[in-house]
């Protein structure tokens, strides 16, 4: 008989006495050799979409006028473009920016729109770069929550949800004809 043959045997009769013992205790598990296995492939991450906001929020108002506000953030490596931006609150939206017009600080519409570096960041802030809401169709609360849609430059879009918020900062009034100081354009 080889010595396999007879290692085998004794292997199978080894087995079959312990396990004909009879005890009720749970053998413990023999410790397991380290093989090496073939490596699965990663799962592959989602990529960051190429435009996200941070922080978004929109200035509380019983009506009228009001504007949103956060930090686009390029995640791509190419400059976007955003061009225009509709929401449900307002059936006009405009894309602002405050400049100096004789001597005083006032909102216009911002030509070309908002570019976001490759890589970088836009700042939509109070008495800065701003998403205008014209014509606000029901009173915007404190932690409402208001859906954006903006369009780029490439015909994409990018949809966000801003938060209600207070805010009585930097003096801008968004009403017609007046100025961030809150007085009339008329003089």
């Amino acid at each position: 008989m080889s010595s396999r043959f007879a290692l085998s045997l004794l292997a199978v009769a080894t087995a079959a006495a312990i396990s004909s013992c009879g005890s009720t205790e749970t053998p413990a598990a023999a410790p397991v050799a380290a093989v090496p296995v073939a490596s699965a492939p990663a799962a592959s991450t989602p990529a960051a979409p190429a435009l996200s906001i941070t922080d978004p929020w929109v200035k509380t108002a019983k009506k009228g006028m009001t504007a949103a506000f956060g930090t686009l953030v390029n995640n791509s490596g190419a400059d976007i473009t955003v061009v225009s931006g509709a929401s449900p609150l307002s059936p006009m939206i405009e894309l602002h920016e405050v400049v100096e017009s004789d001597g005083k600080m006032v909102m216009q519409p911002k030509k070309g729109g908002f570019v976001i570096p490759a890589g970088g960041t836009h700042e939509l802030t109070p008495g800065g770069d701003h998403i205008m809401i014209m014509d606000a169709k029901q009173p915007v609360e404190p932690g409402a929550e208001i859906p954006f849609t903006l369009t780029l430059a490439d015909g994409g879009t990018f949809e966000f949800t801003a938060l209600g918020k207070d805010f009585a900062g930097a003096k801008e009034d968004y009403q017609p004809g007046m100025d961030m100081g809150g007085e009339s354009d008329n003089g």
